[in-house]
């Protein structure tokens, strides 16, 4: 399973690293809050470890993007800063467990472990539609029962429509759900990972509806 590591204490960071890969994980290490994002649209992650005081935006604003776009990925907040307030925040804000710094490295692994199992314990619905199946508690799509393979991108981008059967979601919204509100990144790229999910899950799984966007299932009336 793969970790991702946002922390701008470049040594602290790399011991993070070595511990990890000694313990059997694979991770990947970035130092702001920008390269978290970008690393978050382009990987599906087992956990993400997230230092609160990063350089220029906060850990936290990572956090709500994630949480915005309908990514639960779990999210252990590695924080310097042991007020309650903080805590608060941080667990309001959607992160699954916090570390205050200092910590040992034992607990970190332990708690790592901890969030990834009440993951995967979370009451998750399944979807179906036709043939495919979408087991969101492992994040695992299957046609016909033959697992399929989907970019990060068009997973939540099928993720983001069938939390809205039957409803009309614009390419707009289908980008600021994938994207995030925030990303400059064109919109039609959108209608890229549909025909892509069209291609690979079928032509029947998601329509068009011209002039508003695209939906799973009968249309509202």
């Amino acid at each position: 399973m793969n970790l991702l590591l946002v922390e701008d204490d470049q040594m602290l960071g790399e011991s993070i690293c070595d511990g990890a890969r000694q313990s059997g994980w694979h991770i990947d290490h970035v130092g702001d809050a920008s390269s978290a994002r970008l690393a978050l649209l382009d990987h599906l992650y087992a956990a993400v470890l997230l230092d609160i005081g990063l350089p220029g935006e906060s850990g936290l604003t990572v956090l709500r993007a994630m949480r915005a776009s309908y990514d639960a990925t779990p999210v252990l907040l590695l924080t310097a800063r042991g007020q309650l307030s903080e805590r608060i925040a941080g667990l309001d804000a959607g992160a699954d467990d916090y570390l205050v710094k200092p910590f040992q490295f034992d607990e970190l692994w332990a708690r790592v472990r901890s969030v990834i199992r009440r993951s995967q314990g979370r009451v998750v619905p399944i979807f179906t539609y036709g043939d495919v199946r979408i087991d969101r508690s492992r994040r695992v799509v299957t046609r016909a029962g033959v697992e399929v393979t989907l970019s990060a991108h068009e997973y939540r981008t099928l993720l983001a429509l069938v939390e809205r059967p039957g409803r009309v979601v614009s390419r707009d919204h289908l980008h600021d759900l994938v994207y995030g509100t925030a990303s400059s990144v064109e919109s039609n790229t959108i209608a890229v990972f549909v025909h892509q999910l069209r291609r690979k899950l079928g032509d029947d799984l998601i329509r068009t509806v011209h002039g508003l966007g695209y939906v799973i299932g009968q249309p509202a009336a």
